[in-house]
This record gives C-alpha cells, sequence and structure tokens, in this order.
C-alpha cells in the first residue's frame, strides 16, 4: 500500500512591502521602496506633464517634460542630530537642479516638488524647444482634441515664441506601413513608437536618424511597419505624428461617443473603447485591463467593426414567398416559423447557434431547444489564427460561455446534424448568426430542409434559400456578457442602435420561445442574467451589474496571455511599472 500523499505546504504569505517617507509639495506620504517618482506623484493626484514616459514601455527619459525639485536630508555632521521639520520629518534640502521623474525611484526622507517656481520654469523651457520646429497645423491635425502637446503647451507653455528662424521642414505623409502614415514634423521624438515596437511587438522597424533638430523618424530600409499590432503606436504617440489610415480624417474625436466594450474577433477579449458619431463606429481603440490585454490591442481585432456600418446589413424580417423574399412584420415571421415547428418531432428540428453570440442568447437558445424538445443544438467552432501576444487559436469570443450553458463540446454534434440533413430527415432548421454555406454545409442539403430559418446580421447566401430571414444585433448595438479563454466573465455595451427594424436577438428568441407554447416574463438583460445566474454554475452569486468594466474571474482554464507572462518578467526585472 502506497504512503499517503503529504498536503501540499500552504503558499507563503506576500511579504509586506517596504515603506518610505517621501514628501510631495510639502505634505509626507507613504509608498514602496523604489516606486519611480512620476507613479508616487500620480498616487497622490499630483500631474507630472510627460510625453515619453508609458508604464509599459522602459524609460528613456527622451522629452525631459517630466522634470521635478528633488531634495535629500543633508547628511549631519558627527555627533549632531539631523535637523526636522514641523511634522518630526529630517528637514530637506532641495537640489539646485531639477531631475527627471519617469525613471528616478524614491527613497526615506526624499523630497519632490512638481509646483514650485524652478519646476514651473524648466517646464516651460522644455516645451519651447519641443514647438520651435512643430507644425501650427492643430486644426487639420488628427490628433487635435486628444493631443497631449496642445494640453501641456496650454498648462505649461510660455504662450508666446522667442523663436524668429526657419523652422526646419520634415516628411510629410510618409507610408511607412499598410495601416499607419508619419507626419515627421509633428514628432517630438519620445521614441514611445520605436519602443513599442522593439519591446511589445519584436518587430524593431523604427529608428531615429540623423541628429539634432533635424532628426527623423524613420523605419529601416527594405523593412514597413507592418505587423498586426502596428495601430498601438498610433495610440499612444502623444501628439499626430503617427495616424490611423483607417480612421485619418473620418471624424473629430470631440464628436465621438466613447462606449466600453470588449473585442469579438477572437476568444481573448481585448478590452475596448468603441467610437461612434450617432449610429456610426469610426474606430475601436484598446482599453486597459491588466488580466486581458495590458494597454494593447491587435489591429485585426480593431477594424473588425466596418461590417456594423455595412450596406449589406439586414434590417427587416422576410418571407420567401415563391422565389423572392418580402419584408414583413416581426409577428408573421415568428409565427411562421412556430406553425413550421409545430407537431414536429425533436429529431426533426435542428438549431445551429454560434460561440460569437451573448451568454444571454445562449440562455434562450437552450431555453428554445428544451420548449422544441430538441437535443440537435450546436455551435460551430472556429479555430487559427493565435500569435505569440494576445490572438489565441480560438476565434469565437464565447466558446466557454457555450460550454457552460449549453452543456456540451462545440462541434461535437454537428457531424449527426449533417447527416440528418444529407438525409432529408430535418424537416426545421434554426440557424442562429451563422452563414451555414461558409461553414462547410452543402446547398443540396440546405435545400432538403422544409423549413430553413435565418438569423443574422448580413445578407448572405444561406438567406437567400432560407424560408424566413431575422435581422439580429452585432456585438456594438447591445448589451450582454460573454466568458474568454481565460475564463473571464467579461461585458458588452451598447455603442450605437441597430439598423432599420433589427431587434436585439435575445428578445428574437424569447418571443419565438413563447410563439412555441414557452412561458415568457424576462424583459430585461439584467433579468435574463439572473436567470442565467441561477441555472448555470459558472454564473451563481452574480449580477449583471457585478460584473463591471474589468469583468470577474468565473472558470480556471490554466490559459496564459503571452504578452502578459513577458510583462511580468519586465515588471519583475525593474524594466517597466506595469
Amino acid at each position: 500500500m502506497p504512503a499517503p500523499e503529504s498536503a501540499p505546504a500552504p503558499a507563503a504569505p506576500t511579504p509586506p512591502a517596504d515603506l518610505v517617507n517621501v514628501q510631495i509639495d510639502g505634505v509626507w506620504h507613504k509608498f514602496p521602496k523604489g516606486m519611480r517618482m512620476i507613479e508616487a506623484c500620480k498616487q497622490v493626484q499630483k500631474e507630472v506633464p510627460h510625453y515619453c514616459y508609458h508604464p509599459k514601455l522602459s524609460s528613456p527619459g527622451n522629452c525631459r517634460m517630466c522634470l521635478v525639485e528633488m531634495g535629500m536630508p543633508p547628511r549631519p555632521a558627527p555627533g549632531t542630530e539631523p535637523e526636522k521639520d514641523e511634522h518630526g520629518m529630517p528637514k530637506i534640502g532641495w537640489m539646485p537642479r531639477p531631475v527627471i521623474a519617469c525613471a528616478n525611484t524614491i527613497s526615506e526622507g526624499m523630497g519632490i516638488r512638481t509646483e514650485s517656481t524652478l519646476t514651473q520654469e524648466v517646464r516651460k523651457g522644455v516645451m519651447e524647444f519641443l514647438l520651435i520646429n512643430h507644425p501650427l497645423d492643430c486644426p487639420i491635425c488628427d490628433q487635435a482634441g486628444e493631443c497631449r502637446l496642445q494640453e501641456f503647451s496650454v498648462e505649461h507653455g510660455k504662450g508666446e515664441s522667442r523663436f524668429r528662424e526657419e523652422k526646419v521642414k520634415k516628411p510629410k505623409n510618409v507610408d511607412i506601413g499598410p495601416r499607419v502614415r508619419l507626419d515627421d514634423e509633428r514628432c517630438i521624438m519620445c521614441s514611445r513608437c520605436i519602443r513599442f515596437s522593439a519591446e511589445i511587438a519584436d518587430d524593431p522597424v523604427l529608428g531615429f536618424t540623423e541628429r539634432g533638430s533635424h532628426t527623423t523618424l524613420a523605419v529601416h530600409p527594405g523593412k514597413r511597419l507592418e505587423n498586426n499590432y502596428s495601430l498601438n503606436t498610433v495610440d499612444i504617440c502623444p501628439v499626430g505624428a503617427l495616424t490611423s489610415n483607417d480612421f485619418r480624417f473620418q471624424q473629430r474625436v470631440w464628436f465621438l461617443s466613447e462606449t466600453n466594450s470588449v473585442c469579438t474577433g477572437c476568444g481573448r477579449g481585448c478590452n475596448m473603447e468603441i467610437g461612434a458619431r450617432g449610429d456610426t463606429i469610426y474606430r475601436q481603440t484598446p482599453r486597459d485591463n491588466n488580466a486581458v490585454n495590458s494597454s494593447w490591442m491587435c489591429d485585426q481585432g480593431r477594424l473588425d467593426f466596418h461590417f456594423v456600418n455595412s450596406e449589406l446589413r439586414l434590417t427587416d424580417p422576410m418571407l420567401r414567398v415563391g422565389s423572392k423574399h418580402e419584408v414583413t412584420s416581426w409577428k408573421k415571421a415568428i409565427q411562421s416559423i412556430a406553425a413550421a415547428a409545430a407537431g414536429l418531432k425533436g429529431d426533426e428540428i435542428a438549431i445551429i447557434a454560434s460561440a460569437r453570440m451573448t451568454n444571454e442568447e445562449l440562455f434562450f437558445v437552450k431555453q428554445l431547444a428544451k420548449t422544441l424538445g430538441t437535443e440537435n443544438v450546436d455551435v460551430i467552432p472556429r479555430n487559427g489564427g493565435a500569435d505569440n501576444y494576445l490572438r489565441t487559436d480560438d476565434l469565437n469570443p464565447n466558446t466557454n460561455g457555450a460550454k457552460q450553458i449549453l452543456g456540451s463540446e462545440p462541434g461535437s454534434k454537428l457531424a449527426g446534424i449533417t447527416e440528418q440533413m444529407s438525409r432529408g430527415r430535418l424537416r426545421v432548421v434554426l440557424a442562429l448568426g451563422e452563414n451555414l454555406l461558409k461553414c462547410g454545409f452543402e446547398r443540396r442539403d440546405l435545400e432538403k430542409i422544409g423549413h430553413l430559418t435565418t438569423l443574422h446580421l448580413l445578407a448572405n447566401a444561406s438567406a437567400e434559400i432560407s424560408h424566413v430571414v431575422l435581422p439580429g444585433t452585432s456585438y456594438a448595438e447591445k448589451r450582454g456578457s460573454m466568458i474568454n479563454v481565460t475564463g473571464r466573465l467579461q461585458r458588452l455595451n451598447k455603442a450605437v442602435n441597430a439598423p432599420g427594424n433589427a431587434r436585439d436577438t435575445w428578445e428574437i428568441l424569447r418571443d419565438l420561445i413563447v410563439a412555441c407554447g414557452g412561458s415568457n416574463g424576462l424583459y430585461s438583460i439584467e433579468d435574463v442574467f439572473s436567470r442565467l445566474a441561477a441555472e448555470v454554475t459558472a454564473f451563481n452569486g452574480l449580477s449583471f451589474a457585478k460584473i463591471d468594466d474589468l469583468g470577474v474571474s468565473v472558470l480556471e482554464t490554466n490559459e496564459t496571455v503571452p504578452l502578459l507572462e513577458r510583462e511580468k518578467e519586465r515588471k519583475a526585472k525593474g524594466i517597466i511599472v506595469g
């Protein structure tokens, strides 16, 4: 008989942080030893303007905008006690010259002044130098409205220029990659884009050439900025030197309404902001979440919104009459589906849903299958395209949600459904969020179905042969939740209205359940999630409001994020703040 295994040793408690006393603008605070000065100031709401510093990148101290006044207690003479201030702390002796706050760390007894006369004067001097050769093209610059140079020139600049010489002319409108353009006249040489490309994207194609006022940002000979994370350089550029080809000259940022949501391009669920004006989406940008995507987002995901604005969007329910489809009312369309399913056995009905649907929509898929008495329910799996950064192999954003709610592995029932379809045994098929002709189904098999319903966003080949076509809502037009590949429950928020008479997908499914003899009583997404939380273990104890903007972990999947793992290593080495 083998000896019993010993119990695992309890995890060692995290050692307490070594705190030091630091005076910031006359007030003493405690911070962890070794924290960067700029981060300590940030914690107590003392702004230190900066350009080159970014917490996820190394700190080269290029721009000098973060200069602050620093002091330390003078070393007392032998046999004497250090002089104390009114707080009983060692009195500080101030250095005659400022230091950069981005690369220097705090220590016991240090003093920092962010608002002193010396600090204000050096900031004005730095701003004056940065603006000497900068073009005055704010009215036509895409960065206007979110430009740090604009903001800091107002807050910390002189308000006038003493420069009377000719400005140095540099290249404009330079094509440096398929998605990014460079206006070198606007560059303030912060090097953020260079460091991101080298340190995060592992694609060191950017660098500086020449010297002094003639320094120019350039792409290495024979190279282009074309990696799948290139648009992050546009996000972190503090001025308008790098702009997105897709967003360039499309909209002024102060007209955009920003909505917190998550990307549905793959199973990672990167946190993002949707920028829209009216009911048109103009851009998607990453939102900080250190548990999911840090501060970054792939180009593929951020540009995956144009279909929402597409002219191919379905806007009204339609019934097939003869060889054509005619617009109908929602009531008639749903009654048509219910009538086709009435009296059928469960094995004559199939529901092919999508792991792109929200948890709330999948909940109604399960309820609809129960009402119709069928077990022929599955979602289409999608794989491929993973990289060593953020993109994951699972191209569906809610595979984990589908597993938890439907109770089966995605794709496990598709072979059986396909076989029944090919033999003409399926009388009613509902394709929810999927174009079946693009998912491996044959047209000849679909034409054997007695009644095919397609619920989709866009006009497609499957819709053309469907008896009923229902217009649904995209990720940007609804509220709901999804579980990403690391088991994090996250929330979608509505940014724009659906076109025409398109309805929220969960409401369509609810009304279809009622038409087929099921029960009603759910009128909001909060009500739906409450039912979901009561019936599915992974959601127990949660409410829609508790998910909040950063999400909450509900499953243990042992999946890691390569980019975040490398970021942890760099943080542990003190290269970045993180």
